[in-house]
């Protein structure tokens, strides 16, 4: 008897409809990130300008300088600075398009369960963003800007390349966001049954030491924007451990309401079998 393979068949048929369904939402990303970039270029000297303001507030009143040292530099800049806000600007509608393509696949209650944690990622990367922003930038640039003076006779002066700072601000943003992300992490990774509050609270003297060198690889090399990390982030875990605590005592009630259901279903078995002989 002859192998022979089917043009089309039950199984291949759900995987194409998911890689065209996925494509479709892939270009529609794609899309968004494009006419995002399109819109921020044009306004990249303005969302530059914004970024320079933790620098600006650094230096004395008006002084202070921005160099470039290659020709294109100051282009590259400004490409980059229009890339890095366009994908926030795009980020709702890439989330929305991930969302889409996700949720078919998921019941009700995964959904309702998944999608707190999908609403609570931009909030707290805004959070820590904001926070590099407001205050971490500007005090860790004073602190820098200190070391200003006079050396062996000759006068030092802070000279930052645009690039260098543009490459620092970015670094500042992205790590203080994704850092927030940290009860996010936690509390899926305690739904998925991973890690417990238990578990987690036992071994808080290792998360500490741990967070603390987290913030030393990722931020400059400074003391004050290592500990401006690592306290928002030890908060946030104790307020995982919190959420955790409420979570997983909502699980158990549902876990014993779902027991005395199924005893309660057996026994009513139980009764009907004996009348029914």
């Amino acid at each position: 008897m002859a192998f022979k393979l089917k043009d089309l068949d039950d199984t291949q048929a759900p995987l194409l409809e998911h890689l065209i369904e996925l494509r479709k939402r892939l270009v529609r990303a794609v899309i968004a990130l494009v006419i995002a970039f399109g819109v921020c270029l044009y306004f990249a000297d303005e969302i530059f300008g914004l970024l320079v303001r933790p620098l600006t507030m650094a230096f004395p009143a008006g002084e202070g300088r921005l160099i470039f040292t290659r020709l294109y530099e100051a282009f590259f800049v400004e490409v980059k600075v229009a890339l890095f806000a366009a994908f926030f600007v795009s980020f709702p509608i890439i989330a929305n398009q991930l969302w889409a393509f996700i949720a078919p696949g998921l019941y009700a209650r995964e959904k309702k369960a998944f999608l707190p944690f999908l609403l609570a990622t931009p909030v707290l990367f805004i959070m820590g963003a904001s926070l590099a922003y407001f205050i971490v930038m500007p005090t860790a640039f004073k602190w820098f800007l200190g070391f200003e003076g006079d050396a062996g006779g000759l006068q030092s002066e802070a000279l930052p390349a645009m690039g260098d700072y543009l490459d620092l601000v970015m670094r500042f943003i992205l790590a203080f966001g994704i850092s927030f992300l940290l009860p996010v992490l936690l509390m899926l990774l305690n739904r998925a049954g991973i890690v417990d509050r238990k578990q987690l609270a036992a071994g808080r003297r290792y998360i500490i030491v741990g967070v603390f060198g987290l913030a030393a690889i990722i931020t400059p090399p400074d003391v004050i924007s290592q500990i401006l990390l690592a306290t928002p982030l030890l908060l946030l875990f104790e307020g995982s451990l919190i959420l955790m605590y409420f979570s997983e005592k909502k699980q158990a009630e549902q876990a014993a309401e779902a027991d005395a259901d199924e005893d309660d279903e057996n026994a009513a078995d139980a009764i009907e079998k004996p009348s029914e002989s």
